[in-house]
């Protein structure tokens, strides 16, 4: 596949950010203080239809959702979809989506969410397209200031630079590549799916949540016999979650099981990057380049 060179310049002040639902419900007034924010920052917002909808645990009917969504990537003044929640949904609706003209707007217009929306990601990813890995806006009020700034400036345009301890003895280099990836479960559940990204040659970003260990395993295993973990520039691993055990223990944690699973490649494995179920989700631009610079005591991500 020849990637296409994308720029995306930015959020501006007056641009439109619609917050809608493509998976669990969501209402208006536990969205106020991201409104709010967006607001401040010289944006306006508006909502879907599925916001306030409600078909059980979901923010509306399987076809409102669609067409909710389908609306905002046509609709020429929305500059950024910002998916209100995750939890489970948005597979129901992947298929109907018709993104073609999205694809054209892609230069500006943004996904923006994590966890369950990793089905976006990864579709536009097989596409091709850009996106962005960040928080939602119902989860607004448990995030740190750093993860706020990082969405500000990822929002906007704007490069940043994020450093972590080379606590695993990684040997020194300067790598760039594009980043793909989300949400470790979502990911396995697309092993074979048309929207499966392609990992060859990319940085691989995983992270996931209140999974029992032997499942991180399962899934590791399921990625590496696939094929998908042969090829990569390296794996980036976010928060693992308040990660759950049996009684009778696993006997590896999942760091120790992703380490394990990893061990015969030659790429540098990478944990503890602030993304992910965690109160410090820096924002991660999706399908565009990353450089990564590891020195003796400290690993550089620049993007």
């Amino acid at each position: 596949m020849i990637l296409r060179e994308y720029t995306y310049t930015g959020l501006k002040s007056n641009d439109h950010v619609r917050i809608l639902c493509t998976a669990r419900s969501a209402v208006q007034a536990d969205l106020k203080p991201a409104h709010e924010l967006l607001e401040s920052w010289g944006l306006r917002v508006s909502y879907g239809k599925t916001i306030g909808a409600i078909n059980h645990q979901f923010g509306g009917t399987t076809s409102l959702r669609i067409t909710d969504f389908q609306d905002a990537l046509n609709d020429e003044d929305i500059d950024a979809i910002w998916i209100a929640r995750g939890g489970y949904g948005t597979v129901q609706i992947i298929d109907d989506v018709d993104f073609s003209a999205f694809a054209k707007a892609n230069f500006k217009k943004l996904i923006i969410g994590y966890s369950d929306v990793t089905i976006l990601h990864s579709h536009l990813q097989k596409m091709d397209l850009t996106s962005l890995h960040s928080f939602m806006p119902l989860e607004l009020k448990d995030k740190s200031q750093s993860c706020i700034d990082s969405f500000k400036k990822a929002l906007t345009g704007h490069s940043q630079s994020i450093s972590i301890t080379n606590d695993n003895n990684i040997e020194p280099q300067e790598l760039k590549a594009r980043v793909v990836g989300g949400n470790l479960s979502i990911l396995y559940s697309l092993l074979g799916s048309k929207s499966f990204t392609n990992t060859d040659g990319c940085f691989l970003f995983i992270e996931d949540i209140d999974e029992y260990v032997y499942h991180i395993e399962r899934m590791m295993y399921g990625l590496k016999r696939a094929g998908h973990l042969d090829k990569l520039k390296g794996l980036i691993v976010g928060g693992m979650t308040d990660m759950r055990d049996h009684k009778i223990p696993f006997g590896k944690n999942a760091v120790e099981i992703i380490k394990d699973i990893t061990a015969s490649y030659h790429y540098p494995v990478i944990f503890n990057f602030p993304a992910g179920h965690i109160k410090d989700n820096r924002s991660l631009k999706l399908g565009t380049d990353m450089h990564v610079s590891i020195k003796k005591n400290h690993i550089t991500f620049t993007y």
